[in-house]
């Protein structure tokens, strides 16, 4: 057998990992529960190709009105990774690439679930080389790939791990197509999970701009832009929930990293959530991310995370 064929084997078996009827065996050593058990291990891109590129509706508005000035977001994004490295997080990193310049997002090219690595397909023609980039990072990291979409487009940040076992996951429409969503969403009712679906603005691009967990029945939601059924589910669920203002919202201000044990990496433009927190007793982290995310995202957009240890 040659070294290709070698190679295409071992992807097959990788990719055929995922049981179609489900009971798929959580990883060892890769993987969370949920999106606020301590976070070890991160996967983070690099903004050394970084362009202000019209994404979304939001950056699209900043390139009219004041583009990003990209040495000040690379010197943001320094920050951020100081603040991960602080608080002992161990970070992976895509292998950068000229021609992948939105590769800082890497929440969007992928989803790390229990079960592996789901790729996902991306909207931007210009991104979709993300998605191949991410299988050679999983591949190198040894993390199998659980599926790749392949009903409709699919970002990484419309999946949302609300709680063990219970998924939200976005659909606007012009980043995430209903039928890349139903697919996923197929795949964890199969897995014994509770899924919900959100129906979305396109304007506010993925579900984690306005609905990000912040610690075990806490969660942070804009209630200004976010469907009332939506936030009764997550009462009805037990979630207490923290308001982020519309305007701290549109800066990005909901779209932060919990690292667990009441620690969060946050804008500095959150000042209303970072307050409240800190009144609280957690620990947060304030980065100033107001260059980069004029490109298309945040703090919660740039990481993917890959192993959540339970306390």
């Amino acid at each position: 057998m040659t070294r290709h064929e070698q190679d295409f084997a071992a992807d097959a078996f990788t990719l055929k990992r995922r049981n179609a009827n489900g009971g798929t065996k959580p990883l060892k050593g890769w993987g969370f529960r949920n999106e606020t058990d301590p976070l070890t291990d991160v996967l983070l891109g690099s903004p050394a190709f970084l362009r202000h590129m019209a994404t979304s509706s939001l950056s699209r508005k900043h390139l009219r009105e004041a583009p990003s000035n990209i040495q000040v977001a690379q010197a943001q994004h320094k920050e951020l990774v100081a603040a991960y490295e602080h608080f002992g997080v161990r970070i992976h990193w895509h292998e950068p690439e000229p021609e992948l310049p939105m590769q800082v997002y890497s929440r969007d090219s992928s989803v790390m679930t229990p079960y592996g690595a789901i790729i996902t397909a991306m909207a931007n023609w210009w991104r979709r080389g993300e998605n191949y980039a991410a299988i050679r990072t999983y591949e190198r990291l040894g993390i199998p790939i659980y599926d790749m979409v392949t009903a409709g487009t699919f970002e990484g940040g419309d999946f949302n791990v609300i709680e063990e076992g219970c998924v939200l996951i976005g659909c606007g429409g012009a980043r995430t197509q209903e039928e890349g969503a139903r697919q996923v969403e197929d795949w964890f009712r199969k897995e014994g999970w509770e899924t919900r679906l959100a129906f979305i603005d396109e304007y506010y691009v993925h579900i984690d701009l306005m609905v990000v967990p912040i610690a075990p029945k806490l969660t942070a939601v804009c209630l200004a832009c976010t469907e009332p059924e939506i936030v009764d589910w997550l009462k009805s669920k037990g979630h207490e929930i923290i308001d982020v203002p519309f305007q701290h919202t549109m800066n990005l201000g909901c779209n932060f990293m919990s690292l667990g044990k009441d620690r969060i990496i946050a804008p500095t433009s959150s000042k209303t959530l970072i307050d409240k927190l800190r009144a609280t007793g957690f620990e947060v982290a304030a980065v100033d991310m107001s260059e980069i995310s004029k490109t298309g995202g945040g703090i919660h957009c740039m990481a993917q995370a890959l192993l959540r240890s339970p306390d």
